[in-house]
């Protein structure tokens, strides 16, 4: 029986890899920000519930992951894999306590900094896996390091991939740096999820037209990230572009000098 940590899991993508899990007998923690929905999130997974927690935390802001990461271990002695399916999308320049920008503080900088906080636990299972959840972007999107970490002003539609593809080069640094582990980012695709609750009401609008005709299903966005969960038969760093195809991945292969930089970057910020 895995171990496995899954942030976003009170809803969408998250929840639907979590039934999964439960479902093949495996034990999940979930994260989530409303206690509320995080509740209903166990109460449906049935019987299987007893296999599974819930821990209400804020990802987005330093002292919120701090505080994730220590209640999590103070529970868990280890972990055989954690799941990144934590998301938020907004256009509006929405600045957190930290001074940084709230997409790029939860889409990249909570991954990185709960996963550096979470190492030790991951490190006393032979080839654990970290698994982050993107929207679609190419692994050659440039990012320019002078506006990394604090995207200053935040244009999401300059910015939205290049703080994406920074999953991409944390994936790539911890294949180097912690060789026992797998890292790999997944494609979620184009799900309805309750990552639309922040998008203009014109945009909102547009997706409910569009969706039954182009989104993929949430069962479909989940498949790829619940069998890098669940499996080790793949090499890090490795990136799933297309959502329900497991056996269509490719190597992340990146500029060594840009990821040390935003590495250096993202440790200066945290601390971790």
């Amino acid at each position: 029986m895995s171990s496995i940590l899954v942030s976003g899991g009170n809803s969408g993508i998250g929840l639907a890899a979590a039934r999964e899990f439960v479902r093949a007998s495996h034990r999940v923690v979930l994260l989530g920000r409303d206690p509320n929905k995080g509740k209903e999130a166990l109460e449906s997974l049935g019987d299987a519930r007893n296999r599974a927690s819930f821990i209400a935390v804020d990802l987005s802001t330093h002292e919120g992951v701090r505080g994730a990461a220590k209640r999590v271990l103070a529970e868990n002695d280890s972990f055989d894999a954690v799941l990144h399916s934590t998301g938020v999308f907004t256009t509006e320049d929405v600045r957190t306590v930290d001074g940084l920008n709230l997409f790029f503080a939860v889409n990249y900088l909570s991954r990185y900094h709960l996963t550096q906080l979470l190492l030790p636990a991951l490190r006393r299972v032979e080839r654990a896996r970290v698994v982050m959840m993107t929207a679609s972007v190419s692994v050659s999107t440039p990012i320019d390091v002078r506006q990394f970490p604090r995207f200053e002003p935040f244009d999401l539609w300059r910015m939205r991939l290049p703080i994406q593809v920074a999953n991409h080069h944390y994936a790539a640094h911890l294949s180097r740096s912690e060789p026992g582990l797998l890292a790999g980012v997944i494609n979620a695709g184009s799900a309805k999820t309750d990552i639309l609750r922040s998008m203009p009401w014109y945009m909102r609008a547009i997706a409910t037209v569009v969706v039954p005709i182009f989104f993929n299903s949430i069962a479909e966005s989940a498949h790829n990230a619940v069998e890098a969960c669940l499996r080790d038969d793949w090499a890090a760093a490795t990136y799933w572009e297309k959502p329900g195809n497991f056996e269509h991945r490719t190597p992340i292969v990146l500029d060594e000098t840009v990821t040390r930089r935003l590495m250096h970057a993202s440790r200066e910020i945290t601390g971790a």
